[in-house]
């Protein structure tokens, strides 16, 4: 596991955002998958410009996305298909017939939680994964006691994440406590794994994902385990881990050695 340790989240955005755009020179018909919430935008931000600038295209890529709330047609302004929409993919040149979120107002989600690994599969697999990571160690909607090696499915939210997203809905709005997630293991299959995080809340998280013993109750923790995992995180994101000092010095080394190849 890499751990790269930047000033702000305009910096961790810009970090991660350059893997991408090496991924996409190395392979125009690259497979993404993709994250919602309020950590990746700044990185979709910086895409969306670099396509606007012509430097990259997405036109050949084919993306997934994590997850989805269950009971949410497309076309709700809360479900997570309507934020990629909004967000990310009506500002790029993506094909949206390649563009894919789990179905979360499907008739049969457990058919649909099959579909939607065998749709990855025929695409050859993710190149890239971009993850936030949540208060409670969650990746996607796997949440504390996920098994590690789960694949798409139905999940039940739990307390803290359900209160953490009231702040999206009104009061007298539904609010899904289900939800249809690719797995840990399904994670786990991606080429290359990118996790974001910034702000000092989700300080606990990255400190027992990087540090702590690999463990259902931190999903997240998993990822020790992947052969190629970037941790992003912003000062205030790695203010619990024992030693950043560490990080730092390894990721002045690694920057070194690129500068001389």
């Amino acid at each position: 596991m890499k751990v790269v340790i930047l000033d702000d989240a305009h910096a961790v955005a810009d970090y991660g955002a350059d893997l991408f755009r090496e991924q996409l020179r190395k392979s125009p018909a690259s497979v993404f998958g993709l994250a919602t919430g309020s950590t990746p935008l700044l990185l979709y931000k910086e895409l969306i410009k670099s396509n606007r600038k012509g430097e990259l295209s997405f036109a050949e890529v084919t993306s997934f996305n994590l997850d989805e709330y269950m009971g949410l047609a497309p076309d709700h302004p809360q479900s997570y298909r309507h934020f990629m929409n909004r967000e990310f993919f009506e500002h790029v040149d993506i094909d949206p017939a390649n563009t894919h979120v789990p179905p979360g107002d499907a008739d049969n989600p457990l058919t649909a939680c099959g579909e939607y690994e065998d749709k990855i599969r025929a695409a050859g697999g993710i190149d890239i994964q971009l993850l936030g990571i949540g208060r409670n160690g969650h990746i996607g909607f796997n949440e504390p006691t996920s098994c590690l090696v789960s694949r798409t499915r139905v999940k039940t939210l739990t307390v803290e994440t359900i209160e953490d997203n009231a702040r999206f809905f009104s009061e007298d709005e539904f609010q899904p406590q289900l939800s249809i997630t690719m797995g840990i293991g399904t994670i786990m299959e991606a080429r290359l794994v990118v996790l974001l995080a910034t702000g000092e809340s989700k300080a606990a998280a990255i400190k027992a994902m990087v540090e702590g013993p690999v463990s259902a109750w931190c999903p997240a923790s998993a990822l020790q385990m992947h052969p190629s995992t970037v941790v992003i995180v912003d000062e205030a994101a790695a203010s619990k881990l024992t030693n950043p000092d560490f990080f730092k010095h390894i990721e002045a080394q690694n920057q070194a050695l690129l500068a001389r190849l």
